[in-house]
Parts: structure tokens; C-alpha cells; sequence
């Protein structure tokens, strides 16, 4: 099978249940000089905007499996950034070279941010899609576009629409490790939206799920999450109570705005009576592996954690 996206934050989390799964693991990266693996996976240096290149990695590999996580995401840039068209024409040239090579299934990563988040409950079967972003709008591009081509050429896809997911090595910049990073140090840190409802998914969750995904005959979009809700004034107190600063946490409940609504829940029907899936990892355990990366990380950088 073919992984795309494998170094990156979901992708890296991947490696370890497909081996599992019994797949032979052929990762493409852009690194040209990409560190060989010792648990047989096999790397393959490959610009996936280079038609040529995806060409000659699919002829190279011939997989029958697919799972294309590979997708511009930097931190608040790529809601709005045009890379999100490059990587939409890239993705579809990454489809239809692995149909032409004898593909059999293909999965890929969406978003919730392809529904219309007004309705705040989101459904795969009852909630429109109406993306406001770019990058829901070329993501949902995408996810109808692999539908329809798959009904030409006979091919299996389906389609995983994350919400919130959180863990190790999640940029800095972004709700859990922003909270984490301030607290740790000793710095007030402040939750804007406090009963703003969200649902939060460990990212090795989230890429066991996906797993699950492409090793079923399920077709069509699935919802990605916990199906269980927090408030983000709940996250945060639960990460200020485990660092024992509770006292530097200041939780406001400013007003939605549109592209901020105050519940952005997931309806897993499909992931768990369909797929047989659900999580491994609570929220409260999810968030100690990540405080516990986080130490790690502050204590081989010589940085002094206040307590």
C-alpha cells in the first residue's frame, strides 16, 4: 500500500497499525535524503506535484491501497492559502495514476470544515456541506470528485472527515500545546470561547480509524471523532488541574461568530455501528501522553518547567 503524508502529524501515526494490519508500507515523502526505517517500511523521495514523479512511484510500487494523507497545513495560513489548489490537482492526479495502475482502494483524509457548520451537529448523510474556507471548498472538491471518478473505473473509496484531534508533536501554535506551553512555564493562559463544545480525538485515534477504514469495504464520507463532547474551557481546566496551575487559567465565553459557532459536534453513527470502530484513548489519558511529551521535549532543551 501507498502512504502519503507519512512524516506528517496524522501520517506518522499511521506507520505503526497498518504493519499491524499485515500491509507492506511504501511512504512517499518530499525529503530527498529521507532517513531509511528499520521496521520495513520502504521510503520513496517523490514531489506528489510532480506528475512524472507520481507516475513513476505508482509503477514502481503498484499498490493496490491508497491512503493519501498529504495536504498543506500550516497553522491558520492554510484556510486561505492557494496551496490548497495545488494540492487539490495533485491529489486528483495522485487518484487517477493509481486507478490507471490496478488501484483497488483508495482513502482519503477530509474535513469538517466542508459542512455548514451552522447546523452544529454534523452528519454525513443529514448535514449539507456548504465549506466556507478554501480549504473546506477544495477539500469537498476533492471528496466529490474521487466519488464520482470511482463509480467510472469500479474503484472502492471512502472518505474521512476529521474534526478535532490533539497529541505529540501537534504544532505549538494550536489549542491543546498552546495552553500547555503557557501553563507549564508559569504564564497566565487564557481560553477565549470556554463553552464553546468541540470534539476532541487523539491522533493515534485518528489514524486507527482511518486504518480501519481502508482495510473495510466501507464507501463514502465517515466522520472522524470521539463523538464525545468537551467545552474548551473544559480542556483547558483539565490541563491546568494536571500541571497544578489552576490559578493561571483565565476562561472567557466570548460571543460565536460564523467561522467560530458554539457546538461543532461529530454524529458517529457511521464510524461506529457501520465501521465497528470507536477510540482507545480518553481525553484525560490522551492529555497526559502529550503533557508528558511535552516535559520530555522541555528537559532535552535545557528549559526549566515552573511548578
Amino acid at each position: 500500500m501507498l502512504l502519503t503524508g507519512g512524516a506528517g502529524f496524522i501520517g506518522r501515526c499511521a506507520v505503526e497499525p497498518l504493519l499491524a494490519r499485515g500491509y507492506q508500507v511504501h511512504m512517499a515523502t518530499r525529503a530527498a535524503s529521507a532517513e531509511p526505517r528499520t521496521d520495513g517500511v520502504s521510503i520513496h523521495p517523490c514531489d506528489l506535484f510532480d506528475a512524472e514523479q507520481v507516475q513513476a512511484l505508482i509503477e514502481r510500487v503498484s499498490p493496490t491501497h491508497l491512503l493519501h494523507f498529504a495536504w498543506y497545513a500550516e497553522p491558520r495560513l492554510y484556510w486561505t492559502s492557494s496551496r490548497n489548489l495545488d494540492c487539490l490537482r495533485s491529489s486528483v492526479q495522485l487518484l487517477q495514476t493509481f486507478a490507471r495502475r490496478g488501484g483497488r482502494r483508495a482513502v482519503f483524509a477530509g474535513t469538517c470544515a466542508e459542512y455548514d457548520w451552522s447546523f452544529g451537529y454534523l452528519s454525513e448523510t443529514q448535514t449539507p456541506t456548504r465549506p466556507r474556507t478554501l480549504y473546506g471548498a477544495c477539500k469537498h472538491a476533492l471528496q466529490e470528485t474521487t466519488a464520482r471518478f470511482a463509480e467510472t473505473v469500479n474503484l472502492s473509496t471512502a472518505w474521512g472527515r476529521i474534526f478535532f484531534l490533539y497529541g505529540p508533536h501537534e504544532h505549538a501554535s494550536r489549542f491543546v500545546p498552546s495552553i500547555i506551553a503557557r501553563l507549564a512555564e508559569g504564564r497566565a493562559a487564557r481560553c477565549n470561547y470556554g463553552r464553546h463544545l468541540r470534539d476532541f480525538l487523539h491522533v493515534d485515534d485518528v489514524a486507527g480509524a482511518f486504518v480501519c477504514l481502508l482495510d473495510s469495504d466501507l464507501r463514502g464520507p465517515v466522520n472522524i471523532a470521539s463523538g464525545v463532547p468537551f467545552s474548551l474551557g473544559q480542556v483547558a481546566e483539565m490541563i491546568a488541574l494536571k500541571l497544578g496551575r489552576p490559578e493561571l487559567l483565565e476562561v472567557d465565553d466570548l460571543p460565536a461568530v460564523p467561522d467560530n459557532p458554539v457546538v461543532l459536534l461529530a454524529d458517529v453513527t457511521r464510524l461506529k455501528t457501520e465501521l465497528g470502530w470507536s477510540p482507545r484513548i480518553s481525553l484525560s489519558a490522551g492529555l497526559d501522553q502529550v503533557l508528558a511529551a511535552h516535559a520530555g521535549a522541555a528537559t532535552q532543551s535545557g528549559l526549566k518547567l515552573s511548578r
